[in-house]
């Protein structure tokens, strides 16, 4: 049976209507999901560990079965086809200029002031280890962009040994980088992704990016 927590008004008051049919299928795989809705109507979304292609596929099926409405980072040169842009944007798709002034964190974080000023939704799907394989740690952008936007993280966790991707972990951050990292590693303790071994260590590192930001599907 699919596992999806009673919504709390309080706590998740951001609600939305899914698809029975994507219900149906992760059901004969038997995939399991937890979530009651989003906090609020601006923040980021982290999934980990993502260590195969088949996370795109599984959170695919999961966003369509709980209707969720995410946005990601695209490159800006793939919105320059037509059809394949006008996919994109269906998707959620953002596009990114990293040769932009203020450097796409900074992009980022504007793009949420503007939408918390307009009182629009915004919720960023970012890759906080940017590779399916083995890295010594985590990026930095999404962590830069939910502090200095001042909004919400949620830690989806993605689990393979459970079948099970769960929403319900979402944190504020306080700016108190080791204090916040072993927040998170408390919030995804135990999830085991489909290659465990490439599964990267939640602690930070120098990204190699000027940004520090990757895209995320």
């Amino acid at each position: 049976m699919i596992l999806v927590t009673v919504p709390s008004s309080d706590k998740f008051p951001v609600q939305f209507k899914g698809s029975a049919f994507a219900h149906k299928v992760l059901q004969l795989f038997g995939w399991e999901y937890v979530f009651q809705g989003l906090p609020s109507q601006q923040g980021v979304i982290i999934g980990y560990p993502h260590t195969s292609n088949w996370d795109f596929i599984v959170m695919v099926m999961v966003k369509w079965a709980t209707g969720l409405q995410v946005q990601f980072l695209a490159k800006k040169s793939l919105f320059d086809v037509p059809l394949f842009s006008a996919w994109l944007r269906q998707l959620g798709g953002i596009p990114i200029d990293r040769s932009s002034k203020h450097g796409v964190v900074g992009d980022m974080v504007a793009l949420f002031a503007k939408a918390k000023e307009e009182g629009t939704y915004l919720w960023l799907a970012l890759s906080p280890e940017g590779t399916r394989k083995f890295t010594p740690g985590w990026r930095s952008g999404f962590y830069q962009v939910a502090l200095q936007a001042d909004v919400p993280l949620c830690a989806v966790r993605i689990d393979y040994a459970q079948k099970t991707v769960d929403f319900s972990r979402c944190l504020r951050l306080t700016g108190h980088e080791d204090a916040d990292y072993l927040a998170l590693a408390k919030a995804f303790e135990g999830a085991r992704g489909f290659h465990p071994q490439q599964a990267a260590p939640i602690q930070p590192i120098k990204s190699s990016s000027k940004n520090g930001l990757t895209q995320s599907p």
